[in-house]
């Protein structure tokens, strides 16, 4: 069947596929020669290899880290910066053998290069291609808003369909609530988002060490405007001016992690989760997924260790009290199934066909323990027709947009699309998981701001008990030419499309 877009990426409205630059993999490693304690090898190491970027996860405290900075530095590579917290060292190194000489060292649970193209500059090329909001469109939505609405919200088919409005008559959030973009970066300029925007909560964590420079958080010319519509979604403000976020009233934050080329490296995604976790931030929300692999396997020594440094990141931001949201992915896959077919990495060099196990194999963040996964659905509120899905993976659903062929909004809305906020003021439609989450994200604010004591854990469970239930419903035929396009599997409050409903900022607010 015809989908809306790559499942490179999670946002659809547009499909435009990655650039892919040239081919390079990995040098082959050659037998150590004879070494001191830690392992390493005696001789003079190499450096005249492609510079990739690595991620060293460690075990101890202070202590074992600094005695694996001292091994790194043997191995040739260059510290970018150490989480201690975490025991995550993010490296630079030009030694083809690194990885595989670092493993060897004492205190070394894991390393892996988080890429296989060298660091260079790379071309732009945005991940998704909006469908602008025309001027026309406006005045006909300005002209339908009620007293209440901001003058395009009558467009917003989504708000309604998560019974946003209703909450809004109850409350806007608490601006006491920061939830924080982890993305391709956010335009605070923008009029709808600059007076809910947090800038102490916001830095550009692409190198893997967070820039605060002023504005570093923002895309640049070129740029995806992906994060800034993302962000729009969550809090944009109740303001009189353009759109309404689903949480209007709490705080937002920008962490950039995408490059210009629009790839999301572990190192940048650690970076985010460790700079949310000691900021303040309430709730990330992760509408991609970790390059440059679509899945990463944990039998495999370079996979394995980025699904290592993540997952000690995203649950470092748990236990410091961040309830973690991210897309489920624009496949139309059962991540529940025994295997899946990846014909897509490494999307940074020469792809390959391989059969993986999901359960051995993960999505990162969205399958990793603690992250809400979020599937989306359409205006008629039908899982969306490129909508990952999986029982068991998928917790809750929300609002991604379909095409209108698929699921026709009531009027006066006239796209099946999300419509939210982009760089330099303006307005546009996008489809995706990654429009999906956001909501999730929006809603989760909410929460936190009724209950602002709750712990991470209970805000997820408050979450999912006011979900609305949703049921599997008919056999699904999204297209309508007789053939099912996708199983459903599990009871109304618990299953593969829908997890345990679609999320209710409504109850959000008065529970």
């Amino acid at each position: 069947m015809a989908h809306l877009g790559s499942r490179r990426t999670r946002a659809l409205a547009l499909p435009v596929g990655l650039a892919l630059t040239a081919s390079l993999g990995f040098l082959p490693a050659s037998a150590a020669s004879a070494a001191p304690s830690d392992g390493l090898p005696a001789a003079a190491v190499s450096t005249d290899g492609p510079k990739l970027s690595y991620v060293v996860n460690t075990r101890g405290g202070h202590g074992t880290v600094k005695q694996v900075k001292k091994a790194i530095a043997r191995a040739g590579g260059t510290v970018v910066i150490a989480y201690e917290q975490i025991g995550v060292i993010v490296v630079h190194s030009q030694n083809p053998e690194f990885a595989q000489s670092i493993r060897r060292v004492k205190g070394v649970d894991s390393a892996g290069a988080t890429r296989t193209n060298p660091i260079v500059p790379q071309a732009t090329k945005d991940i998704g291609v909006e469908q602008s909001l025309s001027a026309e469109q406006a005045r006909a939505a300005a002209a339908e808003a009620t007293a209440d609405q901001d003058p395009m919200e009558p467009l917003q088919w989504d708000l309604p369909a998560i019974k946003a409005d209703q909450a809004h008559r109850v409350s806007l959030g608490s601006k006491k609530v920061t939830v924080a973009v982890i993305d391709t970066g956010v335009d605070d300029t923008h009029p709808d988002l600059a007076p809910n925007f947090d800038r102490g909560a916001s830095a550009n964590c692409v190198s893997g060490a967070p820039d605060t420079a002023d504005g570093a958080w923002r895309p640049q010319t070129g740029e995806s405007d992906h994060g800034t519509h993302v962000a729009g979604t969550i809090a944009a403000a109740k303001n009189g001016i353009g759109v309404t976020g689903v949480a209007p009233g709490v705080k937002v934050a920008g962490i950039k992690v995408a490059t210009s080329s629009g790839f999301f490296y572990t190192e940048a995604v650690v970076c985010g989760f460790v700079w949310a976790a000691e900021h303040g931030v309430d709730v990330t929300n992760n509408s991609y997924y970790t390059d440059p692999w679509l899945y990463n396997c944990k039998n495999d020594p370079d996979q394995g260790a980025l699904v290592e440094a993540v997952t000690r990141a995203s649950r470092y931001a748990e236990h410091k009290g961040t309830v973690n949201v991210a897309a489920a992915g624009n496949s139309s896959e059962d991540l529940a199934a025994d295997t899946l077919e990846d014909s897509t990495s490494p999307n940074d060099t020469t792809p390959v066909t391989r059969t993986v196990d999901p359960r051995e194999c993960l999505d990162i963040p969205t399958m990793l323990p603690g992250v809400v996964t979020v599937s989306a659905t359409g205006a008629k509120g039908l899982k969306a027709s490129y909508s990952n899905y999986g029982d068991g993976i998928i917790d809750v659903a929300a609002p991604g947009g379909d095409s209108t062929i698929y699921q026709t909004p009531a009027p006066p809305a006239t796209s099946g699309l999300i419509l939210s906020t982009l760089p330099g003021g303006k307005y546009g439609y996008k489809a995706g998981t990654s429009m999906a989450s956001p909501h999730v994200a929006g809603v989760v604010a909410l929460i936190k701001s009724s209950h602002p004591h709750a712990s991470a854990a209970a805000v997820k469970a408050l979450l999912v008990n006011e979900a609305d239930a949703t049921a599997c419903g008919d056999p699904y035929d999204i297209n309508g030419d007789g053939k099912i396009d996708a199983v459903c599997e599990g009871p109304r409050n618990h299953n593969g499309f829908y997890g345990a409903g679609v999320v209710d900022a409504l109850d959000a607010v008065r529970r």
